[in-house]
């Protein structure tokens, strides 16, 4: 996501999702080891992101769970991203159980199962034959476990590709490359750019936030040969194939992209779109599930193209917005409950049902992408987008070796708060308040020193 994801999906437009918004729902029964469930009665909060395809289930939950599980409330709070991953560490850190079930991305799986704050979920998976563990698509089941066990469960899983206007494509006499170099999509950027009529050849993230402008700024990085460190953790932004990734980012966002763009992510960029306000968009493989499929005004009218190369082969990102159990939980029976369907093949076809097969939950089942309403559905990006997600090396997503994991991330629990800072650096810069070699220098500094304190490097 990240992100996501960035993160993002579905049906009124445009979406507008307050940072606390807490919505209630009577849903299903269960027992557990609390006193409360063992009476039938449980509440449990779950805290979600806010995007389109969270606003979904949020509205199916009361009719699509509660009728087979009554007696099991469930309390959805409703963060925007960086809160949410703010107060959910917060409270897991604490053992606090402000929340019974916590939507998390891959970053998180590995420290935070070894700190004890989520739950190991391979039995409950496993022990629910209808739940079919093995269906889960193997690069989200293994972004999504440590050391062999499955720690969090994929509500929907996504890389990242290039959306674009057909209609605007072909008024303009431009063709879109079948695998685009960012130099390509640049050239089209420039053509396609319209301010006159305020339409931006490309939208960009820009917000802060290490899993807003880095996810997409990252993989830009990996596919001009940079890297954040070797595998001595020795720091390299200021290396030329950074500098050159970041200068194409900035001046391409300042000469073609939206206005504003530091105040923007994947939900901006989502509405920029369906309003008509640029020719192309390189995020989320799931944006499609909500960008193409009705009710959105530009359903049909989009193109769909593998994220842009330079260097390497393929240069998606891999993410997933999963649901995770806090340890700390005093409902792990109704949270496991919830989570098994919230996350099953039954949700997908249920919402399929309420929806159409093409805003289903994608990125997660290997029988969704077999399945023939879905394929007919999402013929435009379901196949692209499966093969987007195997197309991921988290191993190496670049041109060189690196010391951890992570794509449009560094793996290892002190990139939040370092990565949060360079993207920091990376908005100022997008903003012209500081020039691209100021944004590196002071990057590289934050990073490289971030490393050795935690002792990574000596």
């Amino acid at each position: 996501m990240i992100l996501t994801s960035a993160r993002p999906r579905r049906r009124r437009w445009p979406i507008v999702i307050t940072a606390a918004a807490a919505v209630t729902m009577t849903v299903a029964a269960c027992s557990s080891s609390s006193s409360s469930e063992k009476s039938g009665e449980a509440t449990i909060t779950v805290a979600v992101t806010a995007n389109p395809l969270m606003t979904t289930i949020e509205k199916l939950t009361p009719a699509g769970f509660e009728a087979t599980h009554p007696g099991i409330k469930v309390k959805f709070v409703t963060y925007d991203e960086n809160t949410e991953r703010a107060n959910v560490e917060k409270d897991v850190a604490a053992h606090g159980g402000q929340y019974d079930v916590v939507m998390i991305g891959p970053n998180d799986i590995a420290s935070w199962a070894k700190n004890d704050w989520i739950s190991d979920l391979t039995k409950d998976a496993n022990s629910d034959a209808t739940y079919d563990v093995n269906d889960l698509l193997p690069p989200i089941r293994q972004a999504l476990s440590s050391n062999g066990k499955l720690y969090a469960v994929p509500f929907y899983g996504e890389s990242s590709f290039l959306m674009y206007r057909k209609d605007m494509f072909a008024a303009a006499g431009v063709t879109m490359p079948a695998n685009p170099t960012w130099d390509q999509v640049a050239a089209i950027a420039d053509k396609l750019n319209d301010p006159t009529k305020g339409v931006a050849g490309i939208c960009l993230r820009g917000l802060t936030g290490w899993g807003d402008n880095l996810a997409s700024f990252d993989t830009v990085v990996n596919t001009f040969g940079g890297q954040w460190f070797d595998t001595n953790w020795n720091a390299h932004l200021t290396d030329p194939a950074f500098v050159q990734a970041a200068n194409f980012y900035v001046n391409l966002i300042r000469k073609d992209g939206e206005k504003g763009a530091g105040n923007d992510s994947f939900n901006e960029c989502l509405n920029i779109m369906q309003q008509g306000k640029a020719a192309m968009w390189y995020d989320a493989t799931v944006a499609a599930s909500t960008i193409d499929a009705p009710p959105s005004p530009i359903a049909g009218k989009l193109g769909f193209a593998p994220a842009p190369v330079e260097k390497t082969t393929s240069s998606g990102w891999l993410w997933s917005w999963a649901l995770a159990q806090e340890s700390a939980s005093k409902h792990k029976s109704a949270a496991w409950q919830f989570m098994d369907w919230a996350t099953s093949k039954t949700y997908i076809s249920y919402d399929a049902s309420k929806n159409g097969w093409a805003a289903v939950p994608p990125g997660t089942r290997t029988s969704t992408y077999e399945n023939p309403d879905y394929k007919a559905s999402a013929k435009d990006f379901a196949a692209l987008t499966l093969q987007q997600i195997n197309s991921v090396n988290v191993n190496q997503p670049g041109v060189s070796p690196q010391p951890v994991p992570g794509v449009q991330y560094v793996g290892i629990p002190e990139f939040e708060d370092f990565g949060q800072k360079v993207s920091a650096e990376l908005t100022a810069a997008i903003d012209g308040q500081e020039s691209v070699s100021e944004f590196l220098q002071k990057s590289q500094t934050i990073a490289q020193n971030a490393v050795k304190q935690a002792g990574y490097k000596q």
